[in-house]
């Protein structure tokens, strides 16, 4: 079902699409079967949206990057955005082009997920949470609200990060200045988790299954399987 209040330009619709009134869906975009769009949601050019996904009120699907000269990096993006079977837009999240959504995965209410992101399958990223531009999430991992992972970040499988958690990926602010190589984020391996408002700084690692503290500030690299805590953060005991 399709609201004659809608603005509706693609022919590439599946069966059993419901379109919402004043829901904007460009030329270009290709809906899956059973897609809901509710009202107020803007659908732009080249966003492919798979089966069984549904988009809450005032999401943006295809946002176009903007420096506006008032950034440092150039901005380079694929004209396309693909959200996998089965997942949920929250409202008012913004979805930048160049962004891939695996299936089941959860966006939250006012998330907004930057150019070049890949996010895996049966993800949350939740209410709040901002994701700059070319950052890797695995599969089953939770990003709780309020959380920001900054660019050239790469987070790996069954992940948790808890609220308010802060990633950085410059040592030389001073410069504001974009250096190819030297802007790095955070890596943090398959089954970590990080607490509540912890601050991870450039370029540290968080091993394998380690867990960083409520508040702690990651300074260097966490082993495996390590309990660290407190600013800066530092080793406890092995979890292993």
């Amino acid at each position: 079902m399709i609201s004659p209040h809608a603005v509706v330009q693609t022919d590439s619709i599946g069966k059993e699409v419901r379109i919402d009134e004043f829901a904007v869906v460009r030329a270009g975009a290709r809906l899956g079967n059973g897609v809901r769009i509710h009202p107020h949601v803007i659908v732009e050019a080249g966003v492919v949206i798979e089966d069984d996904v549904e988009i809450f009120p005032g999401a943006y699907l295809g946002k176009e990057p903007k420096g506006a000269g008032a950034t440092a990096r150039a901005v380079e993006f694929d004209r396309r955005v693909v959200i996998g079977a089965g997942a949920s837009i929250g409202p008012h999240a913004v979805i930048f082009y160049d962004v891939e959504i695996g299936a089941q995965s959860l966006i939250g209410d006012g998330a907004s997920i930057r150019e070049q992101c890949r996010i895996g399958s049966r993800c949350l990223v939740s209410r709040g949470v901002t994701i700059n531009y070319n950052a890797a999430i695995g599969s089953r991992t939770r990003i709780m609200d309020c959380s920001h992972i900054t660019g050239n970040c790469v987070i790996g499988e069954d992940v948790f990060i808890s609220t308010l958690v802060a990633t950085v990926n410059d040592n030389e602010m001073v410069q504001r200045a974009y250096t190819e190589g030297k802007i790095i984020g955070p890596r943090v391996a398959d089954r970590a988790s990080i607490g509540a408002g912890a601050c991870l700084l450039p370029g540290v690692s968080v091993g394998e299954g380690a867990v960083v503290g409520a508040g702690s500030v990651v300074t260097r690299d966490v082993a495996a399987y390590a309990l660290v805590v407190g600013v800066p953060a530092r080793f406890v005991r092995s979890l292993k």
